[in-house]
């Protein structure tokens, strides 16, 4: 490139002066995208506005379809199988509970939520994730059948749960990583060992992110993953709210500058496939 072209789209280094030209040149911006708030300004808006927020979300009429759906198949069940087989009922009851992103496997679900909490062999004892066994003692559906589920008031708060997961995965759209931020901040508290962090995918990204721990980590052994996280971590520190908060903040600038990165260079990529022609 010419000193001429360099000096009319700024000078930059060599490692982004090629994107500010690609950019001038098609009236991109550099910045990533979003709201363009400080993600430590987006985490404490969020929790000042929390309650009316959850409560607009509870209001719109795809929660509350979803949520009229799940209250009537719950009161209306007869045994934990006709439950569990309702697309209405694991829709709200995994996302309540955090397993939003199990609701497509409907199978694994079932059984996992069947199973005895009580038998170490059981599914939900056994999967490395350890959401399921949580939720699975939760209800002890296995033994207990639905009069957990169906005690007095425990509809309603999954019902409120679920529109209060649905108002933090809509804050990700904005702010890269906010909703698990505002998780991890709710339940850093309870960690009191490393596999806990490790079989639970929210506090995995968020520690390992905030840790600068790469995800190709999960590749290695066990013992490797619980290394990478005692080397660089306290786990004892997260009874401190201080520390939490200070932690939480760590993550989410952590999580803001791997998306700008990302979304940057997807724009470039498209951009360079724009401009093929212009340079020789």
């Amino acid at each position: 490139m010419s000193a001429s072209l360099v000096s009319l789209y700024g000078s930059g280094t060599s490692s982004n002066w090629t994107g500010d030209l690609l950019n001038s040149l098609y009236g991109k911006s550099t910045q990533s995208g979003g709201s363009g708030q400080n993600p430590v300004t987006a985490l404490r808006t969020a929790e000042q506005n929390r309650a009316q927020s959850v409560k607009r979300t509870a209001a719109q009429p795809e929660v509350k379809r979803a949520v009229d759906k799940f209250v009537a198949a719950v009161n209306g069940a007869k045994s934990v199988q006709q439950l569990l087989t309702n697309p209405a009922v694991m829709q709200v009851l995994l996302t309540a509970n955090g397993l939003g992103d199990q609701v497509p496997y409907t199978a694994l679900a079932r059984k996992a939520l069947a199973s005895n909490i009580n038998d170490p062999k059981s599914l939900a004892n056994t999967l490395t994730d350890t959401r399921w066994k949580h939720v699975a003692a939760t209800y002890d559906f296995a033994n207990k059948g639905l009069s957990l589920i169906q005690k007095p008031g425990e509809v309603s708060t999954l019902a409120n749960a679920f529109a209060e997961i649905t108002w933090r995965k809509s804050l990700d759209a904005a702010t890269p990583g906010l909703s698990k931020a505002l998780t991890f901040r709710a339940e850093a508290a309870s960690i009191t060992s490393v596999d806990q962090i490790l079989g639970d995918p929210v506090m995995r990204s968020v520690v390992t992110t905030a840790l600068d721990i790469p995800l190709q980590i999960a590749f290695q052994p066990i013992e490797a993953q619980e290394k990478a996280i005692t080397s660089r971590l306290d786990i004892t520190k997260f009874k401190d709210p201080k520390f939490v908060e200070s932690f939480t903040q760590r993550y989410l600038l952590a999580a803001s500058t791997k998306a700008a990165t990302t979304d940057q260079s997807q724009d470039l990529t498209a951009l360079a496939v724009q401009a093929r022609g212009l340079f020789v």
